[in-house]
């Protein structure tokens, strides 16, 4: 104590009270293994939690002096209580990521006899890191998803994947009823594979499936249309072919021995397109209006002849 004390250089009074409490938190170090004295605990007649929570307020208002903060330092001072607590919640942390190789972990969830569920549940909030990038930084450096834009559970569906798939060459074949930690990763991943669910996927979760090579599901064969059964009329045959020798030509003059050949549905057909229109005309008169409409359109107007 005295060779303490002559180190300290004590001359004055303030000196003698920061001395003392010095050593009583030596003592206090020495029975508990720690620095973490509670505000309200007294050793003797010192009133040690006051005291310590002193040395933190002079700390982190740059009111002592570098050789107080050593000597305190070497006795396991902790400046921070709020960073002490993170340090101690992620190591809980790390060893709930060991056994379940993800950070969205469910709320009840256990580590080192800490809430690391809830704890984690509550840095996800909005605005729960503000002002400590570095406990961000240290959650990231563990899982780099521990805050996914997803839901959780999609993500610890997706790490015990991920896991199971680590040694797999190519694509694994992972089929329903395989379970991990109570999910059941094959039926999972069945679902994420059917069209509806991959389209409804974030980009980041298509990315880390892929990643696994889960590929998206395979279009469904667009089946062959079926051929029209439809019957296509004389007429109609007839129309066509003048449309056909009115384009290629630019007239509906046609010789009545001309033969024009048209394709409908894919098969051809020889429309004898002289004779068509000539009988026609014959029998303008039994046409129905709509019929005498399409030879009006490619400019055939009998109706007023």
């Amino acid at each position: 104590m005295v060779a303490d004390w002559v180190s300290f250089n004590v001359i004055d009074t303030e000196r003698q009270d920061w001395a003392r409490g010095w050593a009583k938190l030596k003592t206090y170090v020495e029975r508990t293994g720690n620095a973490r004295v509670p505000y309200g605990y007294r050793e003797g007649a010192t009133p040690l939690g006051q005291w310590v929570a002193e040395q933190r307020r002079a700390y982190g208002a740059g009111e002592m002096s570098g050789q107080r903060a050593q000597r305190l330092e070497r006795l396991g001072m902790v400046w921070s209580v709020a960073d002490e607590r993170f340090q101690e919640n992620l190591e809980a942390a790390k060893a709930y990521y060991e056994d379940h190789w993800t950070l969205c972990s469910p709320r009840p969830a256990v580590a080192l006899n800490r809430p690391v569920g809830q704890w984690l549940s509550n840095l996800r909030r909005p605005g729960a890191l503000d002002g400590h990038p570095e406990w961000k930084t240290a959650l990231e450096a563990v899982d780099e998803d521990w805050n996914p834009s997803w839901p959780a559970e999609w993500q610890r569906h997706y790490a015990a994947l991920r896991e199971l798939v680590a040694d797999e060459e190519g694509q694994a074949e992972v089929l329903p009823g395989f379970t991990v930690h109570g999910m059941d990763i094959g039926k999972w991943l069945a679902r994420q594979r059917t069209p509806k669910v991959w389209e409804a996927l974030h980009d980041g979760q298509r990315e880390r499936l892929e990643q696994l090579g889960i590929m998206p599901p395979a279009p469904e064969p667009e089946e062959p249309a079926e051929p029209s059964t439809a019957t296509v009329s004389a007429f109609e045959k007839g129309v066509a072919a003048l449309a056909q020798y009115r384009t290629r030509t630019g007239s509906v003059k046609v010789p009545r021995g001309h033969t024009e050949t048209i394709v409908v549905d894919g098969q051809g057909h020889a429309v004898k397109l002289g004779v068509f229109l000539s009988n026609t005309k014959s029998r303008r008169g039994k046409l129905g209006t709509d019929k005498l409409a399409a030879l009006a359109a490619l400019g055939l107007d009998w109706a007023a002849e």
